[in-house]
């Protein structure tokens, strides 16, 4: 059990923030609010998705239900991806990756599946309140994920010469995002960087069974 006690530990500790993170949210801000945090650069902007990433729907209620399922599905998978490296000595930097990435999974499938049920609605005028009289304000796996992270480093103008967006407006960073969401960007980039040595050491560690099995 001990080889389990980091990866349950850093998806445990990222739930907590998470989930700590977006009840402050939705308990304290109405939508569209804005908080500074360091002056226009890094505020808490509360919205929330109703549906996958970059605010983009899914066939109304019956497919808002089919993709929260579909990530059910995909943690379980994920969840036992992970049984499977730590049981077989995985690198432990691939195994935490992995753990980040299954820790913000989960914490988004909470939104969905339990915040419709446990909050009430949260609006432009109005902060929502946890465990309403009226009941929640939407079904079981129904619920919006809160996003509240943005950082509009800055903003401008593309020239008229620019393919395609020449002479629009953009902003960087626009995107606003979670502490679930960075847990899976950074569990992604990490594999991404280091996958040599991640997988280096696996190809190691099977050549040196194959070769006790073979001397035996």
């Amino acid at each position: 059990m001990k080889a389990y006690s980091r990866p349950l530990l850093l998806i445990f500790g990222v739930l907590l923030i998470d989930q700590l993170s977006k009840f402050w949210v939705k308990l304290n801000m109405t939508i569209g609010q804005d908080i500074p945090v360091l002056g226009d650069k890094f505020l808490i902007h509360f919205i929330e998705n109703n549906g996958m990433a970059w605010g983009l729907e899914f066939g109304g209620d019956y497919g808002k239900l089919l993709l929260t399922l579909f990530r059910i599905v995909a943690i379980c998978g994920i969840g036992y991806g992970l049984h499977h490296m730590i049981k077989n000595n995985y690198h432990k930097g691939f195994i935490l990756s992995v753990a980040l990435i299954m820790a913000g999974a989960i914490g988004n499938i909470i939104d969905s599946v339990f915040y419709g049920r446990i909050f009430s609605e949260s609006t432009f005028y109005q902060q929502a309140e946890l465990f309403p009289a009226g009941g929640g304000y939407a079904s079981w796996f129904h619920g919006k994920v809160v996003d509240m992270l943005y950082f509009p480093m800055f903003e401008g103008t593309f020239p008229t010469w620019f393919p395609v967006w020449g002479g629009e407006d953009y902003l960087f960073f626009s995107p606003v995002f979670n502490i679930a969401d960075s847990a899976i960007s950074i569990g992604v980039f990490l594999i991404l960087i280091f996958q040599k040595r991640y997988f280096k050491e696996e190809d190691e560690q099977k050549t040196e069974n194959r070769t006790a099995v073979i001397d035996n």
